[in-house]
C-alpha cells in the first residue's frame, strides 16, 4: 500500500482530492437513484393511470344496475378491479421517491376523467423482468422493468375501488448498458479527469511558494550570504519568508560574531606567543629552547588554520567559471617547488564554482597525499553530467570504520597516518564543505596494494 502512495505532497493531495470526491459521489449517488428510478416507472404509471381513466368513464356512462357487470368484465390477469366498502385507514408508509410517481398518476388520472379523484396508493413499485422486487443493480440490468400499482380510488358517485394493475414500457427498453455507461463516464470518469485537472493546476499553484522556500533553503547551505526571499503573496507565505530571512539574517551574524570572537583570540594569542618565543631564544638549555620552539609552532598553526576553516565556511564568494586544468597544473607546479611529485592525467572543461574555495578544497586534498605518500597522482575524468577528480596516494591508508569520521571538524587518525606530520585534523572538513556548496559529493576509499583514493565528484549543473 505503501508504494501507492504518491512521495510529493503535490500527488498526496490529488489522492485525496479524488478519494474525497469519489467518497461524496457515492453518498449522493441515491439522487441518481431517484432519477434513474422515476424515469423507469414514467411509462407504467402514466399508462395504468390512462387505463384507469378509460375504465372509470366506461363504469360512469354505463347504467347504474349494469356497472358491476361491467367492472367484472373489465377485469384481466395485469389490470383488476373490485369494489370495496370503505379504504383503508392507515397506509403503509412509502419511499421519498414515490411522491412524484404518485402526483404523476394523480394528474393524468384528472387529464382522462376531467375531475380530481381522491386516490390511497397501497403500493407503487418498479419491479424487475422476472418480476421481483426492483435493486440499485436491476436499473443496469433489466431492459423492460414493470410498475407494479396497488391503490385505492373513489368514484365520482362515492363508491370506492381498489385497483392491483401492472405495466410495462410498452416495448420500449431502457437500455441499461448505455445508462451505465453514461453514469460511469459523465458521473465518474469525466469528473475524475476534472478534478484531476483542477487539482494538479491549483495544488501546484499553491505549492509553488513551498517549493521557492525549499529552493531558497538549498541555496542557504550552500552559500549563507544567498540572496533573501521575496516577501510577497499571501499572508502565511509572507509570515514563513520573513521567518526564513530573519533566520538567514541570524546564522550570518552568529557566523560573523564568531569569526570576530577567533579573529580577537588569534590576535591577543599572537603577542604572548611572540613574547614566548624572544623569551624561549634567551635560553641557555638548547634541547629546551628547541622544545619550547616546537610547542609555540604548533600553537599558532591550530589558531591560524582554525581561522581558516572558520573564513572558509563564511565565504561570500561568487559564482564564476573555473579552469580546472589551469588550477590543477598551478597546484602541481606548488608541489614541484617543494620537492614533490605530482602527475596529473587527463584534462576538464571549465566549471562554474568557487575558484578560490575550489583551489582550497584540492589543495588540502594534494596536501594530504604529498604529506603521506611522499608523491601524488591526479586523475580528471569529465563528461557532460559530472566532473571528477581522484587524488591518489600510496600511503597507509585509512581504517575502513573510519573513512567518515576523518572528515570530521578536528578528526585526526594517528595510528593509520604519520603522527609527526599530521595536521590539526581540519583539511578534510575544508574539501567537504567546499564540495558541497558546489552540490557535490567528496569520499574516500583505500587503494588495493595501499593507499587512499580522495575523490571529488562535482555535478555540471547551475548552481543558482
Amino acid at each position: 500500500m505503501k508504494r501507492l502512495w504518491p512521495r510529493s505532497l503535490t500527488g498526496r493531495l490529488v489522492i485525496i482530492m479524488v478519494i474525497g470526491m469519489l467518497a461524496a459521489q457515492f453518498l449522493t449517488g441515491t439522487i441518481w437513484f431517484d432519477m434513474r428510478y422515476g424515469k423507469a416507472m414514467e411509462v407504467p404509471t402514466r399508462l395504468v393511470a390512462s387505463e384507469l381513466a378509460m375504465r372509470i368513464r366506461l363504469l360512469q356512462a354505463a347504467p347504474p344496475d349494469q356497472r358491476s357487470a361491467i367492472l367484472q368484465s373489465l377485469n384481466e390477469p395485469r389490470f383488476s378491479m373490485r369494489e370495496i366498502a370503505q379504504p383503508t385507514e392507515r397506509l403503509p408508509a412509502l419511499e421519498t421517491h414515490h411522491a412524484a410517481i404518485t402526483q404523476m398518476f394523480d394528474h393524468v388520472l384528472e387529464q382522462q376523467v376531467g375531475q380530481p379523484l381522491q386516490t390511497r396508493f397501497l403500493k407503487a413499485e418498479l419491479q424487475t423482468d422476472q418480476g421481483g422486487k426492483n435493486d440499485f443493480l436491476s436499473l443496469f440490468r433489466d431492459n423492460f422493468p414493470s410498475g407494479h400499482f396497488v391503490l385505492q380510488v373513489e368514484l365520482p358517485d362515492r363508491r370506492w375501488l381498489q385497483i392491483d394493475a401492472q405495466e410495462g414500457q410498452a416495448g420500449l427498453s431502457m437500455a441499461p448498458m448505455t445508462a451505465l455507461y453514461d453514469y460511469l463516464m459523465r458521473i465518474y470518469v469525466l469528473r475524475i479527469v476534472a478534478i484531476v485537472l483542477i487539482a494538479l493546476v491549483v495544488v501546484r499553484l499553491v505549492m509553488q511558494p513551498l517549493k521557492k522556500l525549499a529552493n531558497a533553503a538549498e541555496r542557504l547551505g550552500e552559500n549563507i550570504h544567498s540572496p533573501p526571499l521575496d516577501v510577497t503573496g499571501p499572508v502565511e507565505v509572507r509570515q514563513a519568508a520573513q521567518a526564513f530571512n530573519m533566520m538567514q539574517r541570524k546564522l550570518i551574524d552568529s557566523i560573523a560574531e564568531r569569526t570576530r570572537f577567533l579573529a580577537a583570540v588569534s590576535h591577543d594569542l599572537r603577542s604572548p606567543i611572540t613574547r614566548m618565543k624572544l623569551r624561549t631564544e634567551m635560553l641557555g638549555d638548547e634541547a629546551a629552547r628547541e622544545k619550547f620552539r616546537k610547542d609555540l609552532d604548533e600553537m599558532e598553526a591550530m589558531v591560524t588554520s582554525t581561522l581558516h576553516f572558520v573564513r572558509n565556511i563564511d565565504s561570500d564568494e561568487q559564482l564564476r567559471s573555473v579552469d580546472i586544468d589551469t588550477l590543477l597544473d598551478s597546484l602541481r607546479l606548488d608541489a614541484e617547488e617543494i620537492g614533490a611529485h605530482v602527475v596529473v592525467v587527463g584534462s576538464a572543461a571549465p566549471i562554474p564554482g568557487y575558484a578560490r574555495s575550489l583551489r582550497r578544497c584540492l589543495q588540502n586534498l594534494l596536501e594530504n597525499a604529498i604529506r603521506y605518500g611522499e608523491q601524488a597522482r591526479i586523475d580528471v575524468i569529465d563528461n557532460a553530467e559530472n566532473l571528477r577528480i581522484v587524488i591518489s596516494d600510496r600511503g597507509p591508508g585509512i581504517p575502513p570504520d573510519m573513512l567518515e569520521q576523518v572528515m570530521e571538524p578536528f578528526m585526526r587518525v594517528e595510528g593509520s597516518r604519520n603522527p609527526k606530520t599530521g595536521g590539526f585534523g581540519l583539511g578534510l572538513s575544508i574539501a567537504r564543505t567546499v564540495a558541497q556548496a558546489h552540490h557535490g559529493a567528496l569520499t574516500l576509499r583505500n587503494r588495493e596494494g595501499g593507499g587512499l583514493d580522495a575523490i571529488l565528484d562535482l555535478p555540471r549543473r547551475s548552481h543558482g
